[in-house]
């Protein structure tokens, strides 16, 4: 395994992780999520992300379940938690940004996990009703509590990003180091042309999800549609719709003869692309079976087969790059 710093802190971050979106407590048994973590942490995979909001907590409880049992040194893994969605309540205080529900979510997070702190907690959406001063005075206390180490945020926009640093830096408080944004072939202005003046003013680390599209990128919806997967699920019609495009099937055809030439999956190739980006600092990777998991975590001893020839290949291909504003 390889590991980079996560942005400007000193956190060592592995630059694959474990994800647990839609899996844990919901898609695969409880012993499966369990092989999963076993592999991933032998790989030498240190970053295990999860939510509040995934499978209404009970991704967190499973995954607390394991650390519990593994007893790994606590000093050798790091777990997230994002705030914002709520567990599943409804009511105004069970949601958002504002300082009742951020606190109230990190012990409630504390305790599924059954842990005395969390390495990163997210903010997983921007809230439009809690002004950015409130939101990053709860987070550093937070940090002053010990009951988080380090904060950032998750689909927020570079300016909101900006607000949040002016703020903490005006009152000397500690600024969020890390963004979790979607980041794949087919979704990249964001981390390569929105972030790109904020890795050097903040030194803003990257922890990005879905670097297969949902399975898109992958060989698996190229003859008919597979039972059994993400995009089959109820309530994720929008996933679908979003990543199951005849456009992007094209394309994903004319990838997988380059994966080919290579003699490495699509799903290999994907993932190698985004660990590519020198401003990615982790590949979060979810997975439903350990032969899946396997597979994607060999990309790390994979990566010097993409050289700049078969990058220019699949630029042809994507016709998607996005341009640099000029300064």
């Amino acid at each position: 395994m390889e590991y980079t710093n996560l942005g400007k802190s000193g956190l060592q971050i592995s630059r694959l992780s474990l994800g647990s979106w839609l899996t844990f407590g919901k898609q695969i048994e409880d012993k499966t999520a369990e092989s999963l973590m076993d592999m991933a942490y032998d790989h030498g995979v240190n970053f295990f992300d999860n939510a509040e909001i995934y499978a209404r907590g009970e991704s967190e409880r499973v995954m607390g379940k394991i650390l519990k049992k593994k007893n790994w040194s606590r000093d050798s893994y790091l777990v997230s938690s994002k705030v914002f969605f709520g567990a599943g309540g409804q009511l105004p205080t069970q949601k958002g940004l504002n300082r009742k529900h951020i606190v109230e979510a990190c012990h409630q997070a504390l305790e599924r996990f059954q842990l005395d702190y969390l390495d990163l907690f997210l903010c997983h959406r921007p809230d439009k009703k809690t002004p950015i001063e409130e939101t990053v005075w709860s987070m550093h206390q937070l940090i002053m509590q010990g009951k988080i180490l380090y904060w950032g945020t998750s689909e927020w926009s570079a300016q909101e990003i900006m607000e949040a640093h002016m703020f903490a830096k005006q009152n000397h408080l500690i600024g969020p180091v890390v963004e979790q944004p979607e980041y794949n072939m087919f979704a990249r202005q964001k981390v390569e042309v929105e972030f790109s003046q904020l890795y050097e003013t903040v030194g803003l680390g990257t922890t990005i999800w879905s670097p297969l599209a949902s399975g898109v990128l992958s060989t698996k919806y190229l003859d008919k549609f597979p039972v059994g997967t993400r995009l089959g699920m109820d309530g994720l019609e929008w996933l679908k719709e979003k990543n199951l495009t005849p456009e992007k099937l094209d394309k994903v055809r004319l990838l997988n003869e380059i994966a080919r030439e290579l003699n490495i999956s699509l799903a290999q190739l994907g993932i190698i692309w985004c660990l590519k980006n020198e401003h990615v600092s982790t590949v979060i990777l979810g997975a439903s079976s350990t032969k899946q998991l396997e597979e994607n975590l060999k990309v790390i001893d994979l990566t010097h087969l993409l050289t700049d020839m078969f990058s220019v290949k699949i630029e042809q291909i994507l016709d998607n790059k996005p341009l640099l504003p000029a300064f």
